[in-house]
């Protein structure tokens, strides 16, 4: 809640004092975490007769004692106050395009993040960044990671040119502005009430970076609002959505206990996905959508279903990942991902960051980023708060929701004819059996097996794409 504050209400003045703050509760759980008495509690816990449950509990209670264990907690706290000082001064950096601002704040949060790869490498035998990734992917690895991109490298710039090739023609019309910030909110509400987000134990705010937070019982979602274009707010509610709908419907009589969290990041996006990507991009979710944007900004010939649909899945590289279309943005992981495993092993420095970033950017996605740091390597909160490992889960996450409903066609022949006809229980029922109640009950590729019935098979994502794209 404290972290929700930190990027949603607090005032700027209060950025120091929470930076200690966060620091003390961090170091506060670290000294709980490595408690000595912990030792032999979990030898014998090992020795009792346990059930399934309680055993996946003390399997995922082992991996949080031996990161913790891993880590003096000076380190715990100098990472915390770095990221929190690099994370406040980058929301005033990142308009103002100053990165020799940031770079300064930025080169600390490198060399906590380093210091701490090194440690949990040290005592998992991971390499440094798989070490890193390991805290939001359980068991992946760049030797895994490495052929999903390198196999989405050979077919993806020729499906956005065929793409793009058959989009060409399309005629669309842009919806007109301005759009009052009152009204898209009250638009987003409305749409999560549709999608069945519980108000009574959570809310919609505004930060700089959309993001979810806060704990199952009080889920806070945040979202940003530009008055030339209400389909980003609305998109970013949707997402944002999917990963409260998680949250709060984890299983209730674990709370607190590690069996009880989201299994993964990648599993956590995938759910976010589901929402914003593989619902909030079918015909069926956009032909009921049309009656309620019209309802919120008035008649216009932009706000037709067909010409939603068009705007919603309209494929045009661009500068930022957020905004991406479904087809460009695995492009935008890939680019971040090989800057900051070579990062984080040494190989460059944050020096060298934005000409990387210029490369990539132009190699991947055609655009021009040479002094643009804002909308370049500034233009996500990640890398402030030392999450480096983080960005491979997006483009998993994407994979596994693609899985998820190719599961769900398998499983429910007449889905897509459910959701044409507006209902979407069928979708929040399969993923409450299969994902959210689970929860780290199992590890991922068993959770994926017991949903889809295989581990993690990226040609559902390519199939996706070309059935949604190339028809």
């Amino acid at each position: 809640m404290a972290y929700w504050d930190q990027a949603a209400m607090m005032p700027r003045g209060g950025a120091e004092a929470r930076a200690g703050a966060l620091a003390e509760v961090a170091t506060l759980m670290h000294q709980l975490r490595t408690d000595p008495a912990l030792v032999p509690a979990l030898a014998r816990a090992a020795d009792e007769p346990l059930s399934d449950h309680q055993r996946a509990n003390l399997r995922e209670i082992g991996r949080e004692w031996r990161a913790a264990n891993a880590l003096p907690e000076s380190l715990v706290q100098r990472t915390q106050l770095a990221t929190s000082r690099c994370e406040h001064a980058w929301r005033t950096q990142r308009p103002a395009n100053d990165w020799a601002g940031f770079l300064v704040n930025f080169k600390a949060v490198v060399a906590v993040a380093r210091e701490e790869a090194a440690l949990l490498s040290a005592s998992s035998g991971l390499r440094p960044y798989d070490a890193l990734m390991d805290r939001f992917e359980p068991g992946m690895t760049c030797a895994q990671l490495d052929p999903l991109f390198a196999d989405l490298r050979t077919w993806l710039p020729g499906l956005v040119q065929q793409v793009r090739a058959r989009q060409r023609d399309e005629v669309v019309i842009q919806p007109v502005g301005p759009f009052a910030v009152e009204t898209q909110r009250a638009l987003c509400l409305q749409v999560m009430h549709w999608l069945q987000f519980d108000f009574n134990g959570g809310r919609l705010d505004v930060s700089t970076h959309p993001f979810a937070g806060g704990v199952p019982e009080d889920v806070r979602l945040t979202t940003r609002y530009d008055t030339g274009d209400f389909i980003g707010s609305l998109l970013g509610a949707i997402h944002e959505t999917g990963h409260g709908r998680y949250e709060q419907n984890r299983p209730r009589d674990w709370l607190g206990q590690p069996v009880s969290l989201a299994r993964s990041m990648a599993i956590h996006e995938s759910q976010s996905l589901s929402f914003e990507m593989q619902l909030g991009r079918h015909p069926g979710f956009i032909a009921h959508l049309a009656p309620l944007i019209r309802q919120a900004f008035g008649e216009q010939p932009a706000f037709a279903p067909d010409n939603l649909l068009m705007l919603v899945t309209r494929v045009q590289p661009g500068l930022i990942r957020v905004d991406a279309d479904e087809v460009t943005y695995a492009a935008h992981v890939m680019l971040r991902y090989g800057i900051e495993r070579r990062l984080i092993e040494g190989e460059i420095e944050p020096e060298d960051v934005p000409t990387l970033w210029d490369e990539g950017m132009a190699e991947l996605l055609g655009q021009d980023t040479r002094g643009n740091y804002r909308d370049g390597p500034m233009q996500d909160v990640h890398w402030p708060e030392a999450m480096f490992g983080y960005f491979p889960c997006y483009t998993l996450g994407a994979m596994y929701a693609a899985q998820w409903f190719a599961t769900m066609r398998r499983e429910m022949p007449t889905l897509d004819d459910q959701l044409q006809a507006g209902e979407l229980a069928p979708v929040f029922d399969w993923l409450q059996r299969h994902i959210w109640q689970p929860a780290s009950r199992w590890p991922t590729d068993e959770l994926a097996r017991r949903a889809s019935g295989e581990a993690l098979n990226p040609a559902h994502y390519r199939a996706h794409l070309e059935a949604r794209y190339l028809g």
